[in-house]
């Protein structure tokens, strides 16, 4: 079992995918035949204050980082590459973005407009618990990413996170199969094609990890199994959790407390990453989507049913497209704009209480700065989301 372990996190297996399906290393150019990236240097430099020179000599610099893969200078790649299959290349780095922020925030609200709210709040609850036990376990278990070379790399900004588990695989796993549980019993539709279009999005997502070099096979393979158990533990217990988030006057409370603890209490790491303000966002945008559950309830904005499930799955007519492309492009405005304003709103408020610039990108880094003004920005999102832009589109009986 060891022996097997130790060859699913091999760098090597990585590598031999990436070779596979186009994605090769030049050989290495000798110190005077390597090229320089095309920029302009008196520019960059005169913006800088340095010298062509310097900056020469700060491009011929590796990316600096302990054994963890934390990127501690600007990251350039170790290697150059070439693309012998572009088909391939932009497949995968389409399917990447599925696990990214900007699908998040556009899939989700748009399920809950256009689709179904019952089955988007089951989707956002569970997405929201798997990704923060797959963040949070990055970060106790503290396992690199495969280093380079030789893998290639063809991402920078999370190469200063940890691999293990890959949170694309659990978010692949747990939104389209979750989505597919919700739906089974309530929509008419053949079962074994979503079945099969749900495993394609989970093996697209999970292979595009392994293609961009950013997760070895063992860690795309845990990331499946924890969301599958997690997945399958959780099922019975949906019905249940929504209708306390409805009707008890105390969920809201409990909601927005457990998200901020969980943000705030997020494993302390050697050195700063993206993980913990990723985390807080996806808790937080949990948090406030229970907020805006409940405050639907109350006030009596879910209708109801007129009949009981199964339902037919209605006919996409040119006037509902018409309706659902409405819809969504209002409220992602509406999300767009909200976001600009509540973040420079919360920043400012946060900085100054704790005595420090808006502007300093590191003061932003500090834990007392970055969990709260994310918290409070992604909080009131999924308010927005979820309670504010629906009630725009009853205004405008869409």
């Amino acid at each position: 079992m060891s022996a097997l372990l130790a060859a699913l996190r091999a760098p090597e297996l990585v590598a031999q995918f990436q070779r596979q399906c186009g994605l090769v290393p030049l050989s290495p150019q000798r110190p005077e035949q390597r090229r320089w990236p095309q920029v302009d240097t008196q520019a960059a430099a005169a913006a800088a204050g340095a010298t062509p020179a310097r900056l020469r000599d700060a491009w011929s610099q590796q990316a600096g980082g302990d054994s963890n893969g934390a990127v501690t200078r600007t990251a350039i790649p170790q290697k150059k590459y070439k693309i012998e299959n572009y088909f391939l290349y932009y497949l995968f780095l389409f399917a990447a973005t599925l696990g990214q922020e900007v699908f998040y925030i556009t899939f989700l609200p748009f399920c809950y407009w256009n689709i179904d709210p019952h089955v988007a709040r089951r989707v956002i609850n569970v997405w929201a618990v798997v990704m923060y036990i797959g963040q949070t376990s990055k970060d106790v278990l503290r396992w690199p990413r495969p280093p380079s070379p030789p893998v290639i790399k063809l991402e920078v900004r999370v190469d200063a996170e940890y691999g293990m588990p890959s949170t694309h695989a659990m978010a692949a796993t747990a939104i389209p199969f979750t989505f597919l549980l919700a739906t089974m019993n309530r929509y008419k539709y053949p079962f074994e094609l979503a079945l099969v279009f749900a495993v394609v999005i989970c093996t697209l997502v999970s292979l595009s990890r392994i293609y961009t070099g950013m997760h070895t096979v063992l860690d795309v393979l845990c990331g499946i199994a924890i969301t599958a158990v997690l997945v399958t533990v959780s099922y019975p217990l949906w019905d249940a959790i929504e209708a306390f988030q409805m009707k008890n006057h105390f969920a809201p409370v409990l909601a927005l407390t457990l998200s901020f603890l969980l943000a705030i209490n997020y494993p302390e790491l050697d050195h700063w990453s993206t993980a913990r303000g990723d985390t807080t966002n996806i808790v937080s945008a949990g948090g406030g989507a229970t907020l805006a559950t409940w405050i639907n309830y109350q006030w009596n904005l879910i209708p109801d049913a007129v009949s009981a499930p199964p339902y037919e799955m209605p006919s996409l007519t040119i006037e509902l497209i018409c309706r659902m492309g409405a819809r969504f492009v209002i409220g992602i405005v509406i999300v767009f704009f909200a976001r600009q304003a509540i973040k420079s709103v919360a920043l400012a408020f946060v900085c100054k209480l704790a005595g420090v610039s808006p502007g300093d990108k590191q003061a932003r880094k500090l834990l007392w700065v970055e969990v709260p003004y994310k918290y409070i920005t992604y909080t009131c999102l999924g308010v927005v989301g979820l309670a504010l832009c629906p009630a725009v589109h009853r205004y405008l009986s869409l």
